[in-house]
């Protein structure tokens, strides 16, 4: 569709954002294809020349040599992109120069030898963890981890009577249609765990006896715990356990049954006690096969835990958020990219999973009707950890001197959404709250110790200080 000025004039009032970034001029040009290059790593995006940051459109001369130019630039970022470039006449003899590109279909790109990534309205140089994480991700949908054979196995090495139970549970809810038979070469190959008569690793993730994972199947570990407080000084129960993800899956929800306390409450007008779990089953439920389904098994010497303290209950994964996905993204409606997604349609088939992109809105949810916050998600070092909390947060009234409503107010708004960039909180208080006040509070309670500011520059966000 061809770019109208009343279109022109229209971006050109938006200002710059993750997916636009205004040029003066073409002298700008090599900005521009490192804007260009991020936004191919990133969303897609336009470069306008002959508009500057204030919005305001001025044009330029444009001869067949200036287009050229910006085309040279562009030739200069790789695999070879091929960006849509138009013309549009902004006044006598002047001209704006729009360029826009979709996301990358073979990322991540470069200009000038350096991958760029696009953070609100700059271009970061990529570093050398981001640039192969994207490099992973693109080869992921052909060549990845659990779609690799399984050198050395066969079907003997695997539990028959859980790849049974399996097909005939899909069936009974109508995720699979009966093969007819329960001969379990077939099963597997209508799982889609075989490939050309040889099993995928994912089929011994699934299903592998557990005296059979060592020594070359060490992930296939579950670390269970029971921490006496609210720190791992002193333990009252620690195990491990070897096994396919649905062994491991029973044995951690037998250790939930056997460490987690159930929580009293007086029904009103019947002045009788009816007793609940401390945190619902369904919402741990979803957050251990989310682990099982999203973990890294490429990493040796990774696990599935599981931890339970006095205020809290964690459990955490191998690996990291990919796909460009943030906490953030996993409250809202999402599309789903699991990591291993032959392994996620098994368990979607088995009923562990009742629907895709939902389970960590599901599990918000199910710990909003129980009266308790939103489960916290983290991502550390080589792990993501999911926490549930035993009870809302209750921001303290004086911690070495009064707090204020405000302060109290922005505690609990982290408390409740995570962690935020200041410019992100602002809309979430109650009128009155100006940037400048918002920074002074958060200093002091920060010097209070009740919260931190992690990351750098434009990645930095607030976050609550808790215990553990």
């Amino acid at each position: 569709m061809k770019i109208t000025e009343d279109r022109l004039s229209e971006w050109a009032a938006r200002g710059e954002s993750e997916t636009q970034e205004l040029k003066g001029t073409t002298g700008q040009r090599s900005e521009a294809a490192k804007a260009i290059c991020a936004m191919l790593n990133h969303k897609g995006g336009r470069v306008i020349f002959g508009v500057d940051a204030k919005g305001r459109i001025a044009g330029q001369d444009v001869t067949d040599k200036t287009a050229e130019d910006v085309a040279a630039y562009l030739r200069m970022i790789e695999p070879p992109a091929f960006p849509a470039v138009e013309r549009i006449p902004v006044g006598k003899d002047r001209e704006a120069i729009v360029v826009s590109v979709e996301k990358g279909s073979r990322r991540p790109y470069t200009f000038q030898g350096k991958a760029y990534r696009r953070l609100g309205t700059t271009n970061a140089e990529m570093s050398r963890e981001d640039y192969n994480r994207m490099l992973l991700e693109e080869l992921h949908a052909t060549s990845r981890w659990e779609n690799q054979p399984a050198e050395g196995w066969t079907v003997k090495d695997l539990d028959e009577a859980e790849i049974v139970r399996t097909m005939e549970e899909a069936i009974r809810r109508g995720r699979a249609e009966d093969p007819g038979t329960r001969a379990p070469e077939d099963l597997l190959r209508g799982l889609l765990l075989t490939k050309d008569g040889r099993l995928l690793r994912a089929a011994v993730i699934l299903f592998a006896r557990p005296e059979r994972l060592q020594p070359e199947y060490t992930q296939c570990l579950l670390r269970l715990a029971r921490f006496k407080g609210t720190d791992k000084t002193e333990f009252i129960d620690n195990r491990q356990y070897r096994g396919n993800a649905f062994d491991l899956l029973v044995r951690a929800e037998r250790f939930f049954r056997d460490h987690l306390p159930v929580a009293g409450r007086v029904v009103p007008n019947l002045f009788e006690r009816e007793d609940d779990p401390l945190y619902p089953p369904l919402a741990l439920r979803e957050a251990l096969a989310n682990a099982f389904c999203h973990r890294d098994y490429s990493i040796g010497g990774g696990s599935v835990g599981v931890a339970i303290y006095d205020d809290r209950l964690e459990i955490s994964s191998s690996g990291s958020l990919h796909f460009g996905l943030t906490v953030q993204d996993l409250y809202k409606p999402h599309e789903s990219l699991p990591w291993n997604p032959i392994i996620a349609d098994v368990f979607y088939r088995r009923g562990i999973i009742e629907t895709w992109g939902r389970g960590t809105i599901k599990m918000a949810e199910m710990m909003d009707r129980a009266g308790l916050p939103r489960p916290e998600i983290e991502e550390i070092a080589g792990a993501v950890v999911v926490r549930f909390r035993a009870s809302r947060y209750q921001p303290p009234t004086r911690i070495g001197h009064d707090l204020t409503d405000r302060q109290r107010e922005l505690l609990d708004v982290l408390a409740s959404a995570g962690a935020l960039r200041l410019a992100e909180m602002l809309p979430l208080l109650k009128p009155g709250a100006t940037a400048r006040s918002l920074r002074e509070d958060l200093y002091l309670l920060r010097r209070l110790k009740l919260v931190e500011l992690k990351g750098r520059a434009r990645g930095s966000r607030w976050h609550l200080k808790r215990a553990g």
